[in-house]
């Protein structure tokens, strides 16, 4: 009995429980519930051996003093702590269910205050970023601010004009004026159509004035059917259209052969020179039509501008029966060689060298076809000028065939209903198709494998996809009728040019 009381004083079971309890003292508010429980356990299992250690020495004491030995200390302190246990187990009971509910409340409290860092930070997040929008608003500010200052100052420096600057506006004036009836010699085509419809027209007011000649005569005698209607003459006058009118339409036909000059010429000439250094004929076209589709956008732009620096050096000086809109135009039309179109050139290729569609060779540049580029803006930029503008229609691959619209090319699936990729534009008045385009159809356009195109690193080239060779066909819109002598034409002109001036 001695050694077996000398084994559990020297045992570390009694040494470990109390570590045991000491350090779970310490970790209890930063475990967590199941942590807890199993040190619980463990500690109970560890007072367990004990207990049963115990229990054996408190037998053999019992055995050593004889039979009736120890009863009495027994019956006074053993029996009424047995029975002081059992009574009290609702109690222990309720204690666990107390510690249970302890437990559960701190766990609960955890996740609250997770959630609440959580949201914490998601409100500071929040407000970060919203300071930033609002420095981005602030600087935005500063630089509309900025301009807006930099354009009064334009503004009053073209107000200052002097005298001298006033002369050599006019003499600008009367030298566009000059060129501007030069270029209409140019074109022979033009000019003898021009006198073809001149000759029309006369001979048309002659059999007008033969006709009035013959009413006049007849209302001056009784004449048995004075009652007839005049409806029943051959010919009806109609009202003879201005000179602005004139100009109008002739520069819409003109504009519109331009056009279409520049889809049979310019473009195949372009074409050919891009065919020495890609043998994708495909890519070829299609860096012609981004080319073409970039130049109305650039030259769109850039009559926005102009027409605006316009108005407003008009607007202080501006007399006349005319509308001021009407002399911005006017003053356009009459001085197209101030449009900087290097300008828009530039803008283009800058823009072809971002396009992610098409590619070119790392030893070349887009500036290989700013001739055509040139081209374009110029007729884009003069199509600006019209009472109903002419631009360009939307287009992108993949989208449904028209066959008001477009053409297809010879290589087309002629039974395809997508469009694969477009080779010219179609032009548009009003949303009515003037002029068709050209596009190439192929089944199954919109999953067609892309190839990848990747070249060395230029900052001024761009990644594209080419278009396809399209077959040339031109619709040129009939030149307007004008009423009129050449005289008239050329007196009215120079009534709006002389009220330009002052």
């Amino acid at each position: 009995m001695a050694d077996t009381l000398r084994r559990l004083s020297n045992s570390e079971t009694c040494k470990l429980l109390q570590d045991k309890l000491e350090d779970w003292y310490k970790d209890y508010h930063i475990n967590s519930c199941d942590q807890n429980l199993n040190i619980c356990c463990e500690l109970l299992e560890l007072n367990s051996k004990i207990q049963g250690q115990l229990f054996t020495i408190l037998n053999f004491t019992a055995r050593e003093g004889g039979q009736y030995a120890g009863v009495e200390t027994l019956k006074s302190r053993f029996l009424p702590w047995l029975g002081t246990c059992f009574s009290n187990s609702s109690c222990a009971d309720s204690s666990f269910s107390l510690l249970q509910e302890s437990l559960e409340r701190d766990k609960r409290m955890r996740d609250l205050s997770s959630s609440q860092e959580k949201e914490l930070h998601r409100l500071e997040s929040q407000l970060a970023s919203t300071r930033v929008e609002l420095n981005s608003v602030r600087q935005d500010l500063l630089e509309a601010q900025m301009e807006l200052e930099e354009t009064k100052t334009k503004s009053a420096t073209t107000l200052l004009a002097t005298e001298d600057e006033i002369l050599q506006l006019r003499a600008d004036l009367r030298t566009a004026h000059d060129k501007m009836e030069l270029r209409k010699l140019e074109s022979e085509d033009d000019y003898q159509r021009q006198v073809r419809l001149l000759k029309d027209e006369i001979s048309i007011l002659s059999a007008e004035k033969s006709i009035l000649h013959g009413r006049l005569s007849r209302s001056r005698s009784p004449s048995p059917i004075r009652h007839i209607s005049r409806s029943t003459s051959p010919f009806t006058r109609s009202e003879s259209p201005t000179a602005a009118q004139l100009t109008n339409a002739s520069r819409h036909s003109r504009l519109i052969s331009r056009f279409n000059d520049v889809y049979a010429n310019d473009r195949l000439d372009a074409q050919n020179l891009l065919r020495r250094y890609i043998e994708d004929l495909e890519m070829v076209q299609r860096i012609i039509f981004i080319a073409t589709v970039e130049s109305f956008h650039a030259a769109k732009m850039a009559f926005r501008q102009f027409k605006l620096r316009v108005r407003k050096s008009l607007s202080p000086s501006h007399m006349g029966p005319e509308s001021l809109e009407d002399a911005v135009i006017d003053y356009i039309v009459r001085n197209l060689d101030l449009y900087d179109v290097q300008s828009s050139v530039n803008e283009v290729i800058s823009a072809m060298n971002v396009n992610p569609k098409i590619s070119f060779p790392a030893e070349v540049d887009f500036i290989l076809i700013s001739g055509f580029i040139r081209e374009v803006c110029r007729v884009a930029f003069a199509m600006q000028t019209l009472e109903a503008p002419l631009d360009i229609a939307f287009a992108v691959d993949g989208e449904l065939f028209s066959e008001t619209k477009y053409r297809r090319t010879y290589d087309s699936e002629l039974t395809a209903p997508l469009v694969f990729y477009h080779v010219w534009p179609s032009l548009m008045e009003n949303d009515i198709v003037a002029v068709k385009g050209e596009a190439v159809t192929k089944r199954g356009a919109l999953w067609s494998p892309r190839r990848s195109r990747s070249r060395s690193c230029s900052p001024l080239r761009s990644r594209s996809v080419s278009p396809g060779r399209t077959l040339a066909s031109r619709s040129r819109s009939p030149s307007p009728r004008r009423s009129g002598t050449p005289s008239k034409l050329n007196d009215s002109l120079d009534l709006q040019l002389s009220m330009l001036s002052t």
